[in-house]
């Protein structure tokens, strides 16, 4: 990664936030529980940008504009919204099981070998 791209990133990230703050106080905060869910859960992508995210806020920011609140937009289990949005998506936790089992074949094939 380049410095450019290091500043770039900063200011998208500036400017997403900004976005965020000026959402209404339950939007934002619903927006910080379910960015501290995802990173937590760990999709892989939100290290290739903040596409998800900003996705988020332009839901976010289109529900306010209608007067809905943030709830009817995400319906009453963020949990299952924020899952619903990363169904398709790999995870850390997915890349840890794939290697927590790669790590145990070779491990169960080096005791076979052994034992004939």
């Amino acid at each position: 990664m380049s410095i450019q791209d290091m500043i770039q990133g900063k200011k998208e990230w500036r400017a997403h936030m900004a976005r965020v703050k000026a959402l209404p106080e339950d939007y934002r905060f619903v927006y910080k529980e379910i960015q501290k869910y995802f990173f937590k859960v760990g999709p892989v992508e939100l290290n290739n940008g903040i596409g998800l995210l900003s996705g988020i806020v332009d839901l976010f920011e289109e529900g306010a504009a209608l007067g809905k609140g943030v709830l009817e937009v995400t319906g009453n289990d963020v949990a299952a919204f924020c899952d619903d949005l990363i169904k398709d998506s790999k995870t850390y936790t997915d890349i840890y099981q794939e290697y927590v089992d790669q790590e145990v074949n070779k491990a169960m094939n080096k005791v076979k070998g052994k034992s004939k």
